[in-house]
């Protein structure tokens, strides 16, 4: 991809820099451009209840510490006079974020504007905590000499995490045999950086919310991931539902009919036992995912059916988020994102008979997926963190 200037200049004058300490205020108004867009003085001033010389005061500060600039001119809506627009400075830092599976490191770095500027994968050496923290601190090092102004680092993984004394802790990844793991803390000591550590779903959810198609406009808003396995985020009130244990949003064992096949947690009939891609695979008999859904199109009967089941399986639970949640919109997106495509009469089916009566029919939108968006939800997380 291609690569973008600094806007410090050149690698040797950001040499020991760190993002810059922000008051809440200039949090805040550097959260609303870097959300919305360019925005004209005025818009910000009304949106802001600050004046006009407390703005001019704020974002000429922000404008020193080179994360926002002057844009065109634009009308003012109100009286038809031109107001300048501020907008983000999206060289001014980088941010690095990874996601962790049982066997391989995903990495993608972005901008400020949370652009991709760089992706990469490569295999995990070992699975042991010491070892993954210090393969991150060499990719950290690496990408350094390319982005110099690395801001913070953001770290998802398929697990619970829970935060525990203001520090994000695993505190269970199957994937990875991990088990009351201080991840955030161990990770910050390593590369001298704020870090943000999260849940796979969860690090995709906030970067959906913020800037994925409709972004914050769409509240309440969930996001339901199909992999492996199945997990869901959900917006509520401009924040992430985090729950209490860190375990929220877990609808993989939702009950879809009185018997059936059996998860790998001994269910009998639930979302997992129909709708994970090693759920498919048991039930179609198939070698591996992509020649299932090959062999489903050819018309063989067990394919076909064992993608159907999913389908029925993921409007359940789609049906049972928005029966809860009450959402505007519902984002199905993840690497097994061909089984809503090729199931799709199934999957709104399934939601329409489930919902209350009085719910209204979601906005189901399907999201084009690449394994590394986890990795850019990992980044933007850690842009959250500081933003």
């Amino acid at each position: 991809m291609a690569e973008r200037a600094q806007a410090g200049g050149s690698a040797e004058s950001a040499e020991g820099w760190q993002w810059p300490p922000l008051r809440s205020a200039q949090r805040a108004m550097l959260r609303d451009v870097l959300v919305h867009g360019a925005r004209s003085r005025a818009d910000l001033t009304r949106r802001s209840g600050m004046s006009r010389a407390s703005l001019s005061r704020m974002t000429r500060e922000l404008a020193d510490l080179g994360l926002v600039r002057e844009g065109a001119a634009l009308p003012e809506e109100r009286r038809g006079r031109p107001s300048e627009t501020i907008e983000l400075a999206a060289g001014a830092a980088h941010f690095v974020g990874f996601k962790l599976t049982g066997e391989s490191l995903y990495l993608a770095v972005t901008d400020l504007a949370a652009t991709v500027v760089h992706s990469e994968g490569e295999a995990l050496t070992t699975t042991a905590v010491g070892d993954v923290v210090a393969q991150m601190s060499r990719a950290v090092e690496r990408i350094r000499t390319r982005h110099p102004r690395i801001a913070a680092v953001g770290v998802c993984l398929a697990g619970d995490v829970k935060t525990v004394g203001g520090r994000a802790v695993v505190v269970g990844s199957a994937f990875l045999g991990w088990d009351e793991v201080a991840l955030e803390e161990i990770v910050a000591r390593e590369v001298r950086l704020p870090v943000a550590v999260s849940n796979d779903v969860q690090a995709l959810t906030t970067a959906h919310h913020w800037f994925g198609p409709g972004g914050v406009a769409r509240e309440p808003f969930v996001v339901v991931a199909l992999g492996e396995g199945i997990g869901s985020g959900i917006v509520a009130d401009g924040e992430l539902v985090r729950g209490a244990h860190g375990r929220p949003g877990r609808i993989g064992h939702l009950p879809v009919t009185g018997g059936g096949p059996r998860c790998d947690r001994g269910h009998a009939g639930c979302v997992s036992a129909y709708a994970t891609v090693p759920a498919i695979l048991r039930n179609s008999g198939g070698g591996g995912f992509w020649e299932t859904l090959e062999a489903a199109r050819r018309g063989e009967e067990r394919a076909d059916g064992a993608l159907r089941d999913a389908g029925t399986a993921l409007g359940a639970a789609v049906a049972a988020l928005v029966n809860i949640v009450d959402p505007e919109s519902v984002l199905i997106t993840g690497e097994a994102l061909a089984v809503a495509e090729y199931a799709s009469d199934d999957v709104h089916r399934s939601i329409r008979e489930r919902l209350d009566p009085g719910s209204p029919v979601p906005q189901v939108e399907l999201g084009a997926f690449e394994f590394t968006d986890y990795a850019w939800g990992a980044a933007i997380n850690a842009i959250r963190a500081l933003v």
